[in-house]
């Protein structure tokens, strides 16, 4: 049982000062500028920011070995431990496109983990069912139409591990689609070429956010409104994006979030250098290629992330903080346990200076060491 004293708490209500989050059993017990018990932990956050811990629902690699190339429990263990250390409390590792015995791998790992995960949330795979003419960094021979055989044959296999899934709606069967929706798999457009039309019509039915919006899927046209206008013209579909300034600019960062707010949500999409596998990622100065030169994944963390939406694209540091914990939570329908520093939720917390410096990291109350950014 711990209290953490003299922090600042983002509410619904703005900032509040000097306030005291009683964590309880691993959840948060009451927030109060009351006494504390006795018999209670006491941690002085020295007026530093209690906000929630971070959610990343893209990531492939953290701390060292590409989960890909190396789909085990020791490399889930390794992201984990990194991951904590640097301010991301929950996470879905993400597979791009590759062969099914990777798949079939990762899902055994997952599911040897998952009994004792901290910050581990399960399985997101990015293909193999995209668009081929919007691949970006994937591998196109991995690249095919699901059908409802391997779909079910694979999600059953999961059991529940997989949690999120990238598809082109625009080249799936409806049956495969109503089946993944069944499963309760957070369905997400992206690597797709879709119509203004197609992409309204996926959001319509089973698709509730995109995948890293603006890369991979076409850019807007004046004449020929696509997938980006479908996002915004939608009162409900949500988009993840990549804040690094390089995969997107600032500028389109700044203007997503003026028009989806709560429905704009960040991932790192981030990588770890690697040498072996179809997917080598080479550091590049800051950023990562594959061999080609080709654009992949980021050099960021999630807490970098929220620094670049308020240096950069003018969000305040609350909804900041929201685009990295609340809105993913949601996304996830998890907002129940995770992504806001309210009683009842767990206590994934985050202790952040002035100056965005993470100072301690908590997942389920229980304090973890960590890597300053």
């Amino acid at each position: 049982m711990i209290a953490i004293t003299n922090g600042k708490l983002f509410t619904k209500h703005g900032l509040a000062a000097d306030q005291t989050v009683i964590i309880e059993n691993g959840a948060i017990k009451a927030i109060s500028d009351g006494t504390i018990p006795a018999d209670y932990t006491t941690i002085d956050a020295g007026g530093s920011y209690i906000v929630p811990g971070f959610i990343d629902l893209q990531i492939y690699g953290s701390g060292g070995n590409l989960f890909s190339a190396f789909p085990t429990v020791e490399t889930l263990r390794q992201m984990d431990a990194d991951l904590i250390s640097k301010g991301t409390t929950g996470f879905l590792v993400c597979l791009a496109t590759n062969s099914m015995e990777v798949f079939y791998a990762a899902i055994d790992a997952a599911k040897a983990y998952r009994a004792e995960a901290k910050a581990f949330m399960g399985l997101h795979l990015e293909g193999p069912y995209l668009n081929p003419k919007r691949l970006g960094a994937h591998i196109p021979e991995f690249v095919h139409l699901a059908t409802l055989a391997e779909v079910k044959a694979l999600i059953e296999y999961a059991e529940g591990t997989v949690k999120m899934m990238t598809l082109a709606a625009e080249l799936q069967d409806e049956e495969v689609i109503n089946y993944l929706r069944e499963q309760g798999i957070v369905l997400s457009l992206g690597h797709s070429d879709a119509t203004f039309e197609q992409a309204t019509d996926a959001y319509n039915n089973g698709f509730t956010t995109t995948t890293h919006l603006f890369n991979a899927m076409p850019s807007i046209h004046h004449r020929a409104p696509n997938l980006p206008v479908a996002l915004f013209s939608h009162p409900k579909a949500a988009a993840s994006i990549i804040a690094d300034g390089q995969h997107v600019s600032y500028e389109m960062v700044k203007m997503s979030y003026k028009l989806l707010k709560e429905r704009l949500f960040l991932i790192t999409d981030a990588v770890t250098a690697c040498e072996v596998g179809p997917y080598q990622h080479r550091l590049v100065g800051t950023k990562f290629t594959m061999a080609d030169g080709t654009l992949s994944g980021s050099n960021i963390t999630l807490l970098d992330a929220v620094k670049n939406c308020v240096n950069h694209c003018d969000i305040p540091l609350g909804e900041a903080v929201n685009m990295a914990s609340l809105h993913p939570a949601r996304v996830m329908g998890m907002a129940e346990h995770i992504g806001v520093v309210e009683p009842g939720k767990s206590a994934n917390l985050l202790l952040l200076n002035e100056e965005l410096t993470l100072q301690k990291a908590f997942v389920a109350g229980v304090e973890h060491l960590i890597v300053n950014n």
